[in-house]
């Protein structure tokens, strides 16, 4: 079973949305996916309570209560939806069920500095050091031809960990979320340029160079 996690230690920065539409893309391509929300806020399992029964299913963990212990044993992929605010032994823990670490960070002054010192700590945690956990970055809710988005753009190409993709905020992720569904199951016509901003980094997480 791989492990995908979505983590950052600053809230607010767009971890659900990401797990739930990785977690969505890999059922759409037939693999068993389960799902681990370990925020108490539990905006991952909402969002397949909401899920319909007519699309391909994933299976719910409530990482928060009783980590995941519950993930089914055929699953081909677990997507692991962290929360905020993990530092020390409960990062290193949290890595430590980890292969693909996805990192999203938000265009802001704010975000851009937590992250900067997030991802010193998470490059120091000894399953990355060691490169047994590969990690990347993604810029999330962006708008092109911004001043901050230049500044995150500039700041992520200079992190020294792959940059693989920019998403745009979007309308299309609400709805999606509001239905169960992830960005790849929105009609062609509605999410395309969507899809594209997925590109590289769904090739990413399929290919070798994001596992160990």
């Amino acid at each position: 079973m791989r492990h995908i996690m979505v983590l950052n230690s600053k809230g607010g920065c767009g971890k659900s949305t990401l797990a739930t539409n990785i977690a969505s893309y890999f059922a759409t391509q037939g693999a068993v996916v389960a799902l681990a929300d370990y925020d108490p806020q539990r905006s991952s399992l909402d969002w397949l309570e909401r899920r319909p029964e007519n699309r391909p299913a994933i299976a719910a963990v409530a990482g928060f209560d009783g980590g995941l212990r519950h993930v089914p044993r055929n699953a081909d992929i677990l997507v692991i939806d962290a929360p905020a605010r993990s530092h020390g032994a409960e990062l290193t823990d949290l890595v430590r069920h980890a292969e693909t670490i996805v990192v999203p960070v938000l265009p802001s002054t704010i975000d851009i500095q937590a992250t900067a010192t997030f991802l010193e700590e998470l490059k120091s945690v000894g399953k990355v050091a060691n490169k047994q956990a590969k990690i990347a970055a993604v810029a999330n809710r962006v708008r092109d031809n911004t001043l901050i988005f230049d500044d995150l753009d500039e700041y992520l190409t200079k992190a020294r960990i792959p940059y693989i993709a920019a998403l745009r905020e979007a309308q299309n992720y609400v709805r999606a979320y509001t239905r169960g569904l992830g960005i790849f199951e929105l009609p062609e016509y509605l999410a395309w340029p969507d899809w594209d901003d997925w590109a590289p980094l769904t090739a990413w997480l399929r290919s070798a160079r994001s596992q160990p």
